[in-house]
């Protein structure tokens, strides 16, 4: 673990040195800084960064996906017994997967009459976008799976967030950053730009801790809908349950002070607190405790929220386009190959008798880091609780249309 003035890394021998040069550029000298070992670049603040704020509050720490979290449960259902590809098929038959996906199954929830009603007033008119979402799951590497722990019960494991509520209100705070209105088009800037930050105690600063009270409420509630939904078509109940955000700010109480820690990619681990870690679509995920330790007090009680990307998306899969044909449909058309076999990692899915639906070679197993070595450089400050084999992933398939990327 290294520690550079007010800046904790855990690590930091496996995180590449543009996360640790990022790091440094969102925090000043009354401010406490950490990265966890799952760090990788990010825009405007590594993902597996947090940072302790005295009197501001980070936009760009939060990120744009308001709240994505995970959320664990164990179930009375043993996995043997279970018609796992079966189960698999009526999970992406039910469930939609996805940028810009509506779900196919609208469910209705209380979280949608505070929307109706948000004390911020410009996320009243984000109420039908939420309404078409909620109980859906977003691309990349967010997930619907199925495990089995050493004492063969399954477990639903999920990972997503706030969706299109989380991310248009986040544009919205981008665009009244710049002197615009929350409908307006903001510039988002590069990658290297610096951090978005509100005085907590201004007008834009209170609306915007308003603003994310209600995403991670949304979030918290699509992930209910979805374990919920699963748990349906296993058929099961719940018998233990973990459920976190890991991009979200919280006030907190650090070496006796009071700070607002935004958290980006990094899971709240408190002691005793219990957290879910997703690994790769064909390693075990694990369920951790926080630990009171010296490092964790060093670290704002924050862990890895996964194995952390060694690879990027483009690399693994290569450039596409979506190009729309004669017959007005849009198709994804490769322009340059990638360097994952993706038909290799199915077989190895195979192989290991885990039943994959959607997914892509941006998300194969050689873009991550093994969360067992990530894990490692975290000892003392969590303790593993159960380890979960993997049996089912799903995910947003590359041929999904996704609106947004598409324009």
């Amino acid at each position: 673990m290294g520690n550079i003035e007010n800046l904790t890394i855990f690590g930091e021998e496996i995180i590449d040195s543009k996360s640790i040069d990022q790091i440094k550029n969102c925090y000043s000298e009354q401010d406490i800084a950490v990265l966890t070992a799952d760090a990788h670049y990010g825009y405007g603040h590594p993902i597996g960064g947090a940072v302790a704020y005295k009197d501001k509050i980070s936009l760009s720490g939060v990120g744009f996906d308001i709240a994505c979290g995970n959320k664990a449960v164990r179930t009375d259902v043993i996995a043997e017994d279970l018609d796992v590809p079966n189960i698999m098929d009526e999970i992406v038959k039910n469930i939609g997967f996805g940028v810009g996906r509506r779900n196919p199954n609208p469910v209705d929830h209380s979280v949608l009459d505070e929307i109706a009603k948000a004390d911020f007033v410009p996320q009243r008119g984000l109420l039908e976008l939420a309404k078409a979402q909620l109980g859906t799951v977003g691309s990349g590497n967010h997930f619907i799976d199925l495990f089995e722990d050493d004492n063969g019960h399954v477990w639903i494991g999920v990972h997503f967030g706030s969706r299109g509520f989380g991310h248009k209100t986040t544009m919205g705070f981008i665009a009244l950053s710049q002197g615009l209105k929350f409908n307006d088009k903001g510039k988002e800037g590069s990658m290297d730009s610096p951090p978005i930050l509100f005085d907590v105690n201004s007008e834009i600063g209170q609306d915007y801790v308003e603003a994310l009270r209600l995403a991670g409420e949304y979030a918290y509630a699509g992930r209910d809908v979805v374990v919920d939904t699963c748990l349906g078509i296993l058929g099961a109940k719940p018998t233990f349950e973990v459920h976190n955000h890991h991009n979200f700010a919280w006030r907190e109480k650090h070496f006796g002070e009071d700070y607002w820690v935004v958290r980006k990619g990094c899971t709240p681990a408190f002691p005793d607190q219990l957290g879910f870690i997703g690994s790769n679509m064909l390693d075990n995920s694990v369920i951790i405790k926080g630990v009171d330790s010296e490092q964790s007090r060093k670290g704002l009680y924050s862990t890895v929220h996964g194995a952390g990307r060694v690879m990027s998306r483009r690399e693994a899969a290569g450039k596409k386009k979506w190009k729309r044909g004669k017959d007005g449909v849009k198709r994804l058309i490769k322009v340059s190959e990638g360097v994952v076999d993706f038909d290799s990692v199915r077989r190895r899915m195979k192989d290991r008798r885990i039943e994959l639906r959607g997914s892509g070679a941006d998300e194969a197993p050689e873009c991550y880091k093994k969360l067992e070595d990530v894990l490692g450089y975290h000892k003392g400050t969590i303790s593993v609780l159960y380890s979960l084999k993997p049996i089912g992933v799903a995910m947003a398939g590359e041929d999904i249309f996704e609106p947004y990327k598409a324009k």
